[in-house]
């Protein structure tokens, strides 16, 4: 006979195996929303892919021949994904300023059909002005991409000034259908978006939750996998920090809410991060460094022999990860009754160092972190589904809560954002216009020698080379991908003309099919997204009667000619050279985080209070600009390994050290209205060391003539005792603060080696900062 209850662990409750299954499959959805943040990847390919049908439907209903059909989708296509706007207003004005956009280009293009010097120049103009208007945001930039694909629309049907009446009426139909879509059937609003985003933020705490706990049980021969999974889910678990951090502005109601959920968010990614870093700790025979969580391939330091031993500290501690893991992963509305109470009251309790269990220090610093991790879920849940049942609380629960009413007073209006000061050739989008401009020309004139009729793809290309792209390394990396995703769609291309034949409606529901697959995977690969782009296009040209093995043929010498114009104009035209960018993303980088360094350290001294988490926000976004800026150094087709393996090492240091930053924030932050944190003038010292070497370090990368050195000797905690107060007792808030400012001075001074800056009391360096000709940030 089935059993009908099942126990569940953590809890001590028996739940109905109707309960278990809607558990399963809650988890089975959770993963999916983890590998989508916000499900912006889904909606996107689904209200692009129902727009696109809706447009088909009415078309053919119409009764319109097969070529106003594709323009009709593509048209659909570009109204659907140009739209970036957060606002339902802002997306409603776009559209309806993007029909008489696209009816001008494509009355243009047909009026220009014949006149090809003309129609060349224009092109080459409207490509400049597209991308000049990204200065002016998401619209100037929605406009200006509707304008050129539209345009290219014009010269892919062979539209004629004839055909423009019937064409402009398919545009019409296609934007009107693109609005239904994107405000009825598949809408977007900023509070939608944020509140997907805190599920898959939840999900991925529960990720990570459950990778410690197969930290705790894994066997030596094991860990290496294990951190693998962690490192993989930490990494993820600060993408849904960004993304959401993104979002709050729009999504939320006032600033107030937006800065609340920005410090909770902030507060749950560094309390699970660092119960990680403490777990691994206690697993090792020696000190574990977060530099292990985000560097690839570093060394784990020496494991125990053996598993833990089946103590009973273990069997608590397995027992309580289990039960957090069930705190993150259950929203409140799953959590009814007294039994998850308990849960939570008894995590919290390990804040109070009288409740830890008997163990070694190690051991209990992990049962402090999930006290501290448990915190943050509770501040999380407070700040997102608002007051709960405080009947059942302890006194250390009331103690958080206490303390997160008198951070909500506390909290204070959003900083307004900081405009972009640069000016001329300077600004990003007027350079962009300019080097796509000069691509565009040399792949008009090399297109026209491959091929009177089809010269435009070599356009398309070299446009699209240049999208969300900074440096020539960043286009050749991207042209090349572009390259080998046409090429294996050339190939499938081939094999789906023969299948599909004359079957018209086989033919648009596999476009559909493929659309729907480049919007899913074009954030993860821009190859993947490539190959379904010409997969696509091969339908098309069959639908059109136009497809031949020529074509495709001809599609891979086009992209290619369009890839090599658009490396030639990124550099020769005003260039920006990979290492430049990466060195000034650097200094940049170093100072954000001298910035969070100096400001926690003051603020944990007794100083002035800051905007530490604004601060710690700034530096997360300039790391990912570094972060990305570096994908081609790395990259695997780069042939420079030494360098490889030294820009891999720079970012996890700089990793490293931006999260015992947002450590030493997140702890700074409580101290005006905790009870169990109070300011200690000696930390003032001890910061200015590492204040000092990054003020050192960022001299020499900008090429200061400076005799200044790198400090590096005695430890941190020596030089507090030096001063005859000796040193904090382990598990007190100020031996955990100077256990982060230890390692952010040991990573600024590991820093030292691969940028060329002198060390005291070390051997010079070979190449001196001060009279490199060139960026040794990614040189060496």
């Amino acid at each position: 006979m089935l059993k009908r209850w099942q126990f569940t662990a953590g809890t001590g409750e028996y739940s109905s195996v109707g309960a278990v299954i809607r558990r399963s499959l809650t988890g089975v959805w959770d993963r999916f929303a983890a590998s989508d943040p916000g499900l912006l990847r889904l909606m996107a390919g689904l209200r692009t892919v129902a727009a696109i049908a809706l447009t088909l439907v009415v078309l053919a209903v119409l009764g319109t021949d097969v070529t106003h059909l594709v323009a009709g989708a593509m048209t659909a296509m570009v109204a659907t994904f140009a739209i970036k706007e957060k606002q339902v207003r802002g997306q409603a004005v776009t559209l309806a300023l993007g029909l008489p956009v696209a009816l001008a280009a494509v009355s243009l293009g047909a009026l220009l059909h014949s006149l090809i010097i003309a129609g060349d120049i224009f092109f080459v103009a409207l490509i400049f002005g597209a991308v000049y208007c990204r200065r002016f945001g998401d619209r100037g930039t929605a406009l200006g991409l509707i304008g050129f694909q539209t345009y290219f629309v014009s010269l892919f049907v062979g539209a004629t000034v004839d055909a423009l009446p019937v064409l402009a009426l398919t545009l019409a139909i296609a934007f009107v259908c693109s609005a239904v879509v994107r405000f009825t059937v598949v809408p977007e609003t900023p509070q939608r978006i944020l509140q997907w985003l805190r599920g898959a933020f939840r999900a991925r705490v529960a990720q990570l939750v459950a990778t410690h706990i197969e930290l705790l049980d894994a066997r030596p021969d094991q860990l290496d996998k294990v951190l693998d999974d962690l490192r993989r889910h930490t990494a993820r678990l600060h993408e849904s920090a960004l993304m959401i951090q993104g979002r709050l502005e729009d999504g939320t109601r006032d600033a107030a809410t937006a800065a609340l959920l920005q410090r909770r968010v902030a507060d749950a990614e560094i309390a699970t991060e660092r119960l990680g870093v403490l777990l691994l700790n206690a697993r090792t025979a020696k000190s574990a460094d977060t530099l292990t969580l985000h560097l690839p391939q570093a060394p784990l330091p020496t494991a125990k022999n053996e598993m833990p031993a089946e103590d009973a500290a273990t069997v608590t501690l397995r027992r309580d990860l289990n039960a957090l893991h069930l705190l993150v992963s259950r929203g409140a509305a799953d959590q009814p009754g007294t039994a998850v109470a308990h849960v939570r009251n008894r995590l919290l309790g390990y804040r109070d160092e009288d409740n830890l269990p008997r163990a070694s220090i190690a051991v209990q610093d992990v049962f402090r972190g999930i006290g501290e991790a448990a915190r943050s879920v509770l501040g999380l849940r407070l700040a997102l589904d608002g007051p709960q049942d405080e009947s059942d609380d302890t006194p250390a629960t009331t103690r958080s809560r206490e303390e997160f009413d008198a951070e909500d007073v506390a909290l204070a209006g959003a900083e307004e954002p900081r405009e972009d000061d640069r000016a001329g050739l300077r600004r990003p989008t007027t350079r962009a216009a300019f080097q796509i401009a000069v691509g565009s020309t040399l792949a008009i004139v090399g297109g026209e020698f491959l091929s009177a009729q089809r010269w435009y793809w070599a356009v398309l290309t070299c446009w699209v080379v240049f999208l969300n792209t900074a440096s020539t390394g960043e286009i050749i990396i991207k042209g090349y991908r572009r390259l080998l995703g046409t090429v294996l769609g050339v190939v499938a291309g081939v094999g789906l003309a023969g299948l599909v034949g004359q079957h018209t409606w086989t033919a648009f529901a596999l476009i559909l099919l493929f659309v729907f697959a480049m919007f899913f995977t074009a954030p993860l690969s821009y190859a993947l997204m490539s190959f379904f782009v010409t997969a696509m296009l091969g339908l098309l040209y069959t639908l059109l009667n136009t497809y031949s093995l020529d074509v495709l043929i001809l599609r891979i010498e086009e992209t290619a000619l369009g890839a090599a114009c658009g490396i030639i104009a990124a550099a020769i035209v005003l260039p920006v050279h990979t290492d430049r960018r990466t060195d000034d993303l650097l200094g940049t980088v170093l100072s954000k985080l001298d910035e969070v360094v100096s400001a926690s350290v003051d603020q944990l001294s007794g100083g002035h209070a800051a905007d530490l988490l604004g601060l710690s926000r700034d530096l997360d976004t300039a790391l990912d600009e570094l972060r990305a800026s570096t994908r081609p150094l790395t990259h695997p087709i780069s042939p420079l390994r030494v360098r490889r393996q030294t820009v891999r090492y720079l970012v996890a240091l700089l990793e490293t050290s931006a999260y015992h930053a947002r450590s030493l924030a997140a702890t700074a932050e409580l101290l005006p209205y905790s009870k169990s944190i109070a300011a200690d003038p000696r930390l003032e010292r001890v910061g200015r060391r590492i204040a000092r070497n990054i003020e050192t370090i960022t001299a020499h990368l900008r090429g200061d003539r400076t005799e200044a050195k790198v400090s590096s000797g005695a430890t941190i905690i020596s030089l507090l005792e030096s001063d005859g107060s000796g040193a904090p007792n382990p598990g007190t808030v100020t031996y955990r603060v100077l256990r982060h400012l230890q390692r952010l001075d040991e990573n600024v001074s590991a820093l030292a080696r691969p940028l060329d800056v002198p060390v005291a009391g070390q051997p010079e360096p070979k190449a001196q900062r001060g009279s490199r000709a060139d960026a040794g940030a990614v040189r060496n």
